[in-house]
């Protein structure tokens, strides 16, 4: 009997040994669906997963040379990530939890439709940027040619500066980042278009080094089924998640409820890569840093650890 138990007691302290909590820092961006790991954590999910998680807000360039160099473990802003991959960073795209494009586009009360920017102008920041080729891409699904129908031109790099200058009438039309088109339309300012709703993008999701890719699979499989629960979580529960952007965010309900509308319909649930979407992203980056190249998904993703926690989640 003794042995039997020395034996159980072995296997139990194994396990707990190969599931103790993994410590790892995880960084997350500015938009409404930056809203998902700091969810998992406050929430339990990534506890549940063994993960021991210090989540921060890190900017775009900033993280890619902190998940470089060692001191961060994980990303999920894709559009720094991917155009690092692309540039030759070991960095890959793990997992995909966002196919929404946040930019919403809003013109002068006397604009009412898309159509009607025919010979006007759009301030949309700097040109490759992601409120550029979001307004690009909504003129052109609407008939519209940019450049040569409807001008574009930067305005300044503040989103709230551009939507100012539309309400003074120094510009027609800008782009705005989802919660800021609540601000817009009590400004009397027309929504024309949101980019979610025309086409899929790949935002946001998880990224990581191909060093820890190969050397730590396991906690990078449990870091994704960390943001699958999450991500589940947010498209059935509106008052759990409103209550976390405004606490994290220090938003008040309104403007929280905003950001929770635009995630639960952008929300990828099983984390899969929307190829058209992130398509799109790659295509967005080559512009950006001038490759002309064709860059096929492997090179700046790896998807084989997302399948295996899909499966484990019985999904597909």
């Amino acid at each position: 009997m003794r042995k039997i138990f020395v034996a159980l007691l072995a296997v139990f302290l194994f396990l707990t040994s190969a599931y103790a909590a993994d410590k790892v820092r995880i960084a997350f961006g500015t938009g409404a669906s930056s809203v998902l790991y700091p969810l998992a954590q406050k929430k339990g999910f990534l506890k549940d997963e063994g993960i021991d998680a210090e989540v921060i807000q890190l900017g775009g360039n900033l993280a890619i040379a902190a998940l470089n160099n060692g001191e961060l473990d994980y990303n999920t802003v894709l559009n720094p990530s991917v155009r690092g991959a692309i540039q030759g960073l070991p960095i890959r795209v793990v997992a995909c939890f966002d196919k929404g494009n946040q930019w919403v586009l809003v013109a002068r009360s006397n604009l009412k439709s898309v159509t009607e920017l025919r010979g006007k102008t759009v301030a949309a920041g700097t040109r490759g940027t992601g409120p550029d080729t979001a307004g690009r891409r909504i003129v052109k699904h609407y008939g519209l040619e940019p450049d040569r129908d409807v001008k574009f031109t930067p305005g300044g790099s503040s989103d709230e500066g551009r939507l100012v200058s539309v309400q003074q009438g120094l510009i027609d039309a800008t782009l705005i980042p989802i919660p800021l088109d609540l601000r817009a339309r009590k400004l009397g300012l027309t929504i024309l278009a949101r980019a979610h709703e025309i086409y899929t993008y790949a935002g946001g999701g998880l990224v990581t080094t191909t060093k820890k890719i190969k050397e730590k699979p396991e906690e990078t499989k449990r870091v994704i089924k960390a943001g699958i629960k999450a991500s589940r979580y947010i498209k059935a529960n509106a008052d759990g998640t409103i209550q976390v952007f405004m606490d994290l965010r220090r938003m008040d309900r309104e403007i929280a409820g905003t950001s929770y509308e635009f995630s639960s319909k952008a929300i990828n649930e099983d984390g899969t890569l929307p190829d058209q979407g992130f398509r799109l992203l790659i295509d967005e980056v080559k512009e950006s840093v001038k490759v002309t190249r064709e860059v096929s998904f492997n090179e700046v993703s790896d998807l084989s650890i997302l399948r295996e926690a899909q499966r484990e989640l019985g999904i597909k």
